[in-house]
């Protein structure tokens, strides 16, 4: 098998570090380099963005996600056509359905049910991907309004630019099974009352029950989207067992259960390495976001399936 494809999920503190991250990650052959949009609590994501793409030549730009329940669908596109103009060609955009209640608080607004948030993801990104590939918008409906929406200019350089559909709800994922380029699983359930938090689904019976409503919304496309998981935290170490342990307690599930997901790597690096294996094999997940924080573990990592695969 060849190694899984690898991106960074990072947040400037200042232009020196940001930019000398954006190029440590291309030297050091890694897919993409993508921003969070939570607006209020990170920076503006495509003006980072935009930064990173000007000191780089090969990685992809994008979203990690952006939060389709408060980003309007004219916007939103026309900030990723830019950033694919500006990157020639380089922009990614990851879309999820939001659900921390300061953000559409914050803009004024009421957060919907989960139903409602679903709705009007599938309206923002069916809106994106039209106005993306030059089509005229007009939506009248409770989620969302456009009228005679159009990007004439500037228009993207890609064809098609990769949208990554984020999220665990069931009607998320069959709607990722059917429209997505990738699909992005995390491994997070329910918002806590907190409104920041979330319960984890890190058993494989729930990732075998998300992978099934993605296969069920995929029936009949000639190709299916690419897997994706979100890695939550990479720790190479002799003791899997004492790591395991500990990152349990605080998730509230067991260390069998965080050594066995795909969304913490956690071993030595051979451990590391059977486990994305099984992951490709049991659940078809090829590609993986880490958070810049375990950059310098991840770097390990990929260095031993190099030398694997080669």
């Amino acid at each position: 098998m060849q190694p899984p494809i690898v991106s960074v999920q990072a947040q400037p503190l200042d232009a020196t570090t940001w930019t000398a991250l954006a190029q440590r990650v291309e030297a050091d052959g890694y897919d993409a380099l993508l921003a969070a949009d939570h607006p209020g609590t990170t920076a503006s994501p495509f003006v980072a963005l935009a930064a990173a793409a000007a000191v780089t030549e090969r990685i992809g730009v994008g979203t990690y996600v952006s939060q389709a329940g408060v980003r309007e669908p004219l916007l939103l596109a026309s900030d990723v056509a830019t950033l694919d103009v500006i990157s020639n060609g380089r922009a990614r955009l990851g879309l999820g359905a939001g659900h921390t209640p300061a953000e559409w608080d914050m803009v004024g607004a009421e957060r919907p049910d989960v139903a409602g948030r679903v709705r009007r993801f599938q309206a923002v990104a069916e809106a994106c991907r039209a106005l993306l590939a030059g089509e005229t918008v007009t939506i009248d409906g409770p989620e969302v309004r456009a009228h005679q929406a159009r990007l004439t200019n500037p228009r993207p350089v890609q064809e098609r630019i990769p949208i990554t559909f984020g999220g665990a709800n069931t009607s998320l994922l069959r709607l990722a099974g059917a429209q997505a380029d990738i699909v992005g699983l995390s491994g997070l359930g329910r918002t806590l009352p907190d409104g920041y938090l979330h319960e984890v689904r890190w058993n494989g019976a729930d990732i075998d029950r998300q992978i099934d409503l993605i296969e069920q919304g995929a029936f009949g496309r000639a190709t299916a989207p690419a897997r994706e998981a979100f890695v939550q935290m990479v720790e190479v170490t002799d003791d899997a067992e004492k790591a395991a342990h500990e990152i349990a307690q605080r998730l509230h599930c067991s260390a069998a259960e965080v050594i066995a997901s795909p969304y913490a790597w956690i071993g030595t690096v051979e451990e590391i390495g059977a486990a994305l294996t099984a992951h490709e094999l049991r659940w078809g997940i090829t590609r993986y976001v880490i958070r810049e924080a375990y950059l310098d573990a991840a770097d390990q990592v990929r260095a031993h399936l190099s030398r694997a695969a080669g």
